[in-house]
């Protein structure tokens, strides 16, 4: 198990199977789901899955999806991270993205914001990955606005699963 990561508020660090009600609770939400596919969970086995995929992401590539965790309570917010895709999408492939979830009562509070920029981080100085990209719903503002926050610049829209998205890019500003 990698060693967690630690922000003002923020303790990131590997999805444990402990986190199954957590994930459940954030991935059973049709409102998270708005702009990642409309298919909430409906049982606690799914989200067992999801860790177990989760899990093997960690074993495979070195990287996956983290739990964000309240510093102050030890709550489970919801995930965040950098997963290495080996998809193609949008003429991308064997890439590593950012991404994050958080249950809908820790919306608004910045956690997206202070997370990513602790992945970013992680992505360019530990890593040394070349360069990071993200896409979203062409639709959701607020990931939108997040990923401008943490220094992507919009590359293109594109349609992926029968969704318009948006593309983004953040190369590495120390081996540029």
């Amino acid at each position: 198990m990698r060693k967690p990561i630690e922000t003002e508020r923020l303790i990131l660090r590997e999805v444990i199977s402990a986190d199954v009600d957590g994930m459940f609770e954030l991935d059973s939400n049709p409102n998270v789901h708005l702009f990642v596919g409309k298919k909430p969970v409906t049982t606690i086995a799914e989200s067992i899955a999801y860790i177990e995929n989760l899990q093997q992401q960690y074993k495979t590539f070195g990287t996956g999806r983290w739990a964000v965790v309240l510093k102050e309570t030890n709550e489970f917010l919801g995930w965040s991270g950098i997963k290495f895709i080996t998809d193609e999408i949008n003429n991308h492939k064997d890439f590593y993205e950012i991404g994050y979830r958080f249950i809908e009562k820790h919306w608004g509070k910045g956690y997206s914001t202070e997370a990513g920029k602790a992945f970013v981080d992680y992505a360019f100085n530990e890593m040394k990955v070349k360069a990071l990209y993200a896409y979203a719903d062409e639709g959701n503002e607020n990931s939108r606005k997040v990923l401008e926050k943490l220094g992507f610049r919009y590359v293109n829209s594109f349609d992926y699963e029968d969704e318009r998205e948006v593309w983004y890019e953040y190369k590495n500003p120390n081996l540029i």
